[in-house]
């Protein structure tokens, strides 16, 4: 599968258009839309490179949830694809949430799963919890 305009416009909301490194909640260097693979203090973009950095971890996000093998509707491929996008591959290969998923996409506690991933170096983030809101309605669209 392949994510639609709303993951992507989803993932944009959230990640926000940086051209200058800068150090995450969690205290990652990131730059671009949520960029972290090799960024440097000090880094420098534009916004074209931001675009192909955005497409290349929008890629590497879907192939993490199309490896699941598990028949998804598109707004839970979607929901997954911006989650995997801003928690990372290794993360959700580990979580509970892609356990639930694969045993069952329709379970009644996935909501719950994505609502325990809102903190970022141990704080509770409003913008997190916002985001996680925003997948939780797109994952059941």
């Amino acid at each position: 599968m392949k994510s639609t305009d709303k993951a992507i416009n989803l993932i944009k909301s959230f990640e926000q258009l940086r051209l200058n490194s800068y150090l995450c909640p969690a205290g990652v260097w990131t730059i671009g839309y949520g960029h972290t693979d090799g960024v440097n203090q000090g880094m420098l973009i534009t916004e074209k490179t931001a675009d192909a950095f955005l497409k290349q971890d929008i890629r590497n996000a879907e192939h993490c949830v199309n490896q699941m093998g598990v028949d998804l509707t598109q707004g839970q491929f979607d929901a997954l694809v911006s989650f995997v996008f801003n928690v990372g591959v290794q993360a959700f290969r580990i979580s509970t949430l892609r356990r639930l998923v694969m045993s069952n996409p329709d379970g009644p506690k996935i909501a719950d799963e994505f609502r325990r991933w809102v903190y970022a170096a141990n704080k509770k983030l409003p913008g997190l919890i916002k985001r996680r809101e925003k997948e939780i309605e797109l994952y059941y669209s």
